[in-house]
């Protein structure tokens, strides 16, 4: 499968930049512009490269370098196949012209191609006339408002398949529950410096909604907050704050098809006919001011290849009215340890030989606390003489209504033609992605 697809310019400029899996990150361009367009035989340089274990696959149309990044073992006809059809697909959008220009001028067009030809990194349908179906220049919409052909149409056309909603619900309770929920990824060295650090999260709703309604989904995204000075509108807010919600800026997401994108375009609101029940309203990914929920400072030492002496302090940064649940350390040991004493100021450690690691248990932690393990490893004589390598220490954790991206619902608006009464509810939670931290 393929992780990600770049276009770049000959100076090596990002132009678009789509991820589908979250085993790669932004270095990418750079190592393919070191490694490719920096160098002075970019010409005669094969059109697969290994670089830093991932693997690119390029091709160069007059000034534009098109990219698949993979980090599994695919054949490279999946890639090469993948990049000649959009390539295919682009032409026949800007009438056979393909340049920077063209890119630059069609960014959101081409981003909306790209999320409907693959899906998590597999290659899905290609073909040109299918895509203009439902994907449409300017002077396409035109010619089908004319025609008042509705969304229902165009997906019955490509599918077959009935509309995501029924005309004849009736709720006696309206309804609408929202769940944020975000996984945060670190990579943090032994010295504190944060070396890989992103959130990955989703926007949940389970809808009971009676008849047709239209609903408007704001979010405390940066585009939308500069627009209107920070002021939000409806409810909602920063989570156990009374301040407003700070701006985010959202990197990469992905809607439901329910979501009218061509309005998110125009004025990025989030305009939809929700499916009945539960669904994703959307997926998107976070770079940018992250906010830990946990700081480990670890200390080991090794002493001569008898003992090693671990003292991890674990510091919660969220507000002290929010309390973690779920938390488990896992703090890796040297693999000739004999016996393991722990010591710790909450929870329970015990070590665990099958995994050769301190387990260190926590049912709640709560905001602004610390709290500190002691550890003394017995070691044996090691027959290998292998230096330990330190895998680095792993954290799971659970922590609701706080959002490490700092992501905020400011508000929902239902439109219903009965102008019913809507309860929502809101909810956040933040859990450990992949959260190491090297000792």
């Amino acid at each position: 499968m393929i992780s990600a697809v770049m276009i770049m310019n000959q100076r090596g400029d990002v132009i678009i930049y789509r991820v589908y899996r979250d085993d790669v990150t932004r270095d990418a361009t750079q190592a393919f512009r070191m490694n490719v367009i920096a160098r002075k035989e970019t010409g005669t340089m094969p059109p697969v490269l290994y670089i830093d274990k991932s693997s690119y696959l390029y091709t160069r149309v007059n000034d534009l370098f098109f990219v698949c990044v993979t980090r599994s073992n695919v054949n490279p006809a999946l890639g090469f196949s993948f990049i000649y059809s959009m390539l295919g697909v682009f032409k026949a959008y800007f009438d056979g012209d393909l340049n920077e220009s063209k890119v630059r001028n069609n960014f959101t067009l081409i981003y909306e191609l790209l999320d409907e030809t693959m899906d998590f990194g597999y290659p899905q349908n290609s073909s040109v006339d299918v895509l203009q179906l439902y994907i449409m220049t300017s002077d396409k919409k035109l010619s089908l408002k004319d025609a008042k052909l509705d969304n229902s149409q165009i997906t019955s056309q490509i599918t077959g398949a009935v509309d995501w909603r029924k005309r004849d619900l009736r709720y006696k309770k309206n309804e609408v529950f929202i769940d944020v929920l975000e996984n945060v990824n670190l990579l943090m060295s032994a010295d504190g410096n944060v070396l890989r650090n992103d959130v990955t999260g989703r926007v949940l709703m389970k809808t009971y909604l009676t008849g047709m309604p239209e609903c408007k989904f704001g979010l405390n995204d940066k585009v939308v907050m500069d627009k209107s000075s920070g002021s939000g509108s409806g409810s909602g807010g920063d989570p156990k704050t009374k301040r407003g919600p700070k701006a985010v800026e959202i990197d990469d997401c992905t809607f439901h098809r329910c979501v009218r994108l061509g309005k998110f375009d125009a004025d990025r609101t989030i305009t939809f006919i929700p499916p009945d029940g539960e669904f994703d309203l959307m997926t998107y990914r976070i770079t940018e001011n992250v906010q830990l929920p946990f700081r480990i400072i670890p200390i080991v030492e090794e002493r001569g290849g008898t003992s090693a002496i671990f003292n991890i302090k674990a510091i919660s940064n969220f507000s002290k009215d929010l309390i973690a649940t779920n938390i488990v350390f896992k703090i890796p040991v040297p693999p000739n340890t004999a016996r393991c004493k722990v010591r710790v100021t909450s929870g329970s450690a015990k070590y665990e030989p099958e995994s050769s690691a301190i387990m260190w248990r926590m049912r709640s932690f709560p905001g602004k606390h610390e709290y500190a393990m002691h550890a003394t490893a017995d070691l044996m004589a090691s027959m290998k003489g292998k230096k330990w390598a330190r895998p680095p220490i792993s954290l799971e954790f659970h922590v609701p209504m706080f959002t490490a991206s700092g992501l905020v619902v400011r508000f929902l608006k239902v439109f219903e033609k009965t102008a019913y009464q809507t309860t929502k509810w809101v909810r956040y939670v933040t859990r450990a992605g992949n959260y190491q931290i090297r000792i």
